[in-house]
C-alpha cells in the first residue's frame, strides 16, 4: 500500500489565515486572539445595531430596540461591534471580514446622512412650494 493519500481518513478542515498570528480564530466565542485588523469603531454596529446583529450572528444588539437602552447599546456596539462580529460568527479571513464591515459601514453612514438631507431639504421646500 503507498504512503499517500489515505481514503478512510476523516476529511481535514480548511487552513484559514489570519495574516501572521495562525489560524482563523473567527466564531470561536470569546477567549481566542481578535487580529488588529478587526478591532476599531464600527459604523455599521452603531446605526444599523438591530439589524447589523442579526446579520453578524451578534444578538445582544437587539437590546437596541428595548426603549432608553437603545442608545446605550448602539454605543457598545460602535466601539465592540466588530470584535464581537468576528467572535459569533465564522469569516474565511480578515480581508473578507473587513470587506463585509465596510458594506454594512457603508450603507450605514448612507442613511445617516441621507435622511437627515432629506428631512432638512423637505423642511425647506415644502414652504417654498405651499406659497
Amino acid at each position: 500500500m503507498s504512503q499517500g493519500h489515505n481514503p478512510y481518513a476523516p476529511p481535514q478542515s480548511p487552513v484559514y489565515e489570519v495574516g501572521q498570528e495562525g489560524e482563523n480564530t473567527s466564531g470561536m466565542g470569546k477567549g481566542h486572539p481578535i487580529p488588529e485588523d478587526v478591532k476599531g469603531w464600527g459604523w455599521g454596529p452603531f446605526v444599523l445595531s438591530w439589524i447589523w446583529a442579526l446579520g453578524n450572528k451578534t444578538y445582544i444588539g437587539l437590546l437596541a430596540l428595548v426603549p432608553y437602552v437603545g442608545l446605550i447599546v448602539s454605543i457598545y456596539l460602535g466601539i465592540k461591534g466588530r470584535e464581537l462580529a468576528w467572535q459569533n460568527k465564522r469569516w474565511d479571513s480578515v480581508e473578507h471580514f473587513n470587506r463585509i464591515q465596510r458594506r454594512w459601514s457603508f450603507w450605514a453612514l448612507v442613511l445617516f446622512i441621507l435622511i437627515p438631507a432629506i428631512g432638512i431639504a423637505a423642511a425647506i421646500l415644502i414652504p417654498l412650494l405651499a406659497r
